[in-house]
């Protein structure tokens, strides 16, 4: 039985800043043999708290891994 917070429309959890956009250019960027930091260099946040910041090294692995995962290959 869902509760009220879905029925209203409301989610919880963190807005997320990598859209499929973001997720696609980077996999390409990694295509062409760019390494982790200056992948995360060429990505920008474009919305949120962090507008305007770089995301981490951390994240784009993530992004990296998580992309290779759907495609079936690590």
């Amino acid at each position: 039985m869902p509760g009220v917070r879905p029925r209203r429309g409301r989610h919880g959890g963190r807005p997320k800043v990598v859209d499929d956009d973001m997720a696609a250019y980077a996999q390409s960027l990694r295509a062409n043999g760019l390494p982790l930091p200056q992948i995360a260099s060429e990505l920008v946040i474009t919305s949120g708290k962090d507008k305007g910041e770089h995301l981490s090294v951390a994240t784009v692995h993530r992004i990296l891994a998580e992309a290779d995962e759907a495609d079936g290959t690590e």
